[in-house]
């Protein structure tokens, strides 16, 4: 070529669960990503992008860490994005300035992933963001004592110290915290002590996925609902894929989150449109599409910003700052800590 131009292919590794009992959250990633790409191409410039994908189907850190370093070394990956659970995208966080990688993450929630490393950004959210609100809304619905269990790993502690941060300063009191491990399965006992507990209420968080099935089955057929328990949680627990799974058993919950499949925008609705045909099962879209729709815009605006060239911290330094409408809603990427500043939506 006489002008010397050539063209690239800038790659991006996206690790996430795309078998296991998680495979439905890797699907959503595929799908975000796959739909972002059809409504604005492939190519950036010269350069063409190319996404590979590493499945992780639970959370297992080492292998993140393994994966993360695979990518980078022998598929030279440009950047990082993905990452389902906040045990993973921490293991990977040591690498990223050696490899002159920024990751991009896509679902984790943790507030303290940003702080592992300069070169993170979050373009899902975290639980503080949607734990603290569902506070006031238990207070206002005339609850005075809950009792909080979550799943014992950083988003589940979060959630629990943000609900408590917010419910207390309302003038409610948490009257137990219950931590369960992730691999819980058998919520019998848990709903006994719910029942001794007091409480009017419970604030529950755990993984969206099989677990929340469980968990909300466990506390209708233990006659929770019936006895007029109220029931207040993140937005996970009544994903929109597992609302058929769900049935009646989700009426009565109030959560709060980032997005719904239903949220009334344009911008939502071609993003819909697009993911749906993407994922092919319309009913299966949830929200780890749209966190990894938006963690495409980002990262073309990041290739854009660098000419395609690899510079990690020139990429994240781009990013800073950057507003837009997301399927979500207006949504920027705050300079400072690089998490996403957004709308949070009572459901």
């Amino acid at each position: 070529m006489g002008s010397g131009a050539y063209a690239d292919t800038i790659k991006i590794g996206v690790v996430g669960p795309f078998s296991g009992p998680f495979a439905l959250q890797g699907k959503n990633f595929k799908a975000g990503i796959d739909a972002y790409m059809a409504m604005n191409g492939a190519t950036i410039g010269d350069d063409t992008v190319e996404i590979i994908y590493r499945d992780l189907p639970a959370a297992d850190p080492a292998q993140s860490k393994a994966l993360a370093q695979e990518l980078v070394v022998k598929e030279k990956v440009q950047y990082l994005a993905g990452f389902y659970f906040t045990p993973d995208a921490m293991a990977a966080t040591p690498i990223l300035k050696q490899a002159n990688v920024p990751l991009i993450v896509m679902n984790a929630a943790t507030s303290a992933i940003v702080t592992k490393s300069p070169l993170v950004v979050r373009t899902s959210f975290t639980t503080w963001q949607t734990s603290t609100p569902i506070a006031k809304v238990a207070h206002d619905a005339g609850v005075a004592k809950v009792i909080s269990i979550v799943s014992d790993y950083g988003p589940g502690i979060d959630a629990e110290n943000a609900f408590k941060a917010g419910f207390e300063k309302e003038g409610g009191a948490v009257v137990e915290a219950i931590r369960m491990p992730l691999s819980t399965n058998d919520f019998s006992p848990i709903m006994q002590r719910i029942k001794d507990s007091g409480a009017q209420g419970v604030f529950a968080f755990l993984p969206s996925g099989p677990t929340t099935l469980g968990f909300v089955k466990a506390f209708n057929e233990n006659g929770l609902k019936s006895g007029g328990t109220k029931f207040f949680a993140p937005g996970d627990l009544t994903q929109e894929s597992d609302l058929l799974a769900l049935g009646d058993a989700a009426l009565g919950i109030q959560t709060t989150f980032h997005y719904a499949v239903s949220h009334d925008s344009p911008e939502n609705k071609a993003f819909v449109e697009a993911a749906s045909k993407a994922i092919g099962n319309p009913a299966e879209l949830s929200f780890p599409s749209v966190g990894a729709f938006d963690g495409m815009n980002v990262i073309y605006k990041m290739i854009e910003a660098t000419g395609g060239e690899q510079d990690a911290q020139k990429a994240v330094d781009a990013v800073k700052g950057l507003s837009w409408v997301s399927p979500r809603g207006p949504v920027s990427i705050d300079p400072e800590s690089r998490h996403i500043t957004q709308n949070i939506y009572l459901r």
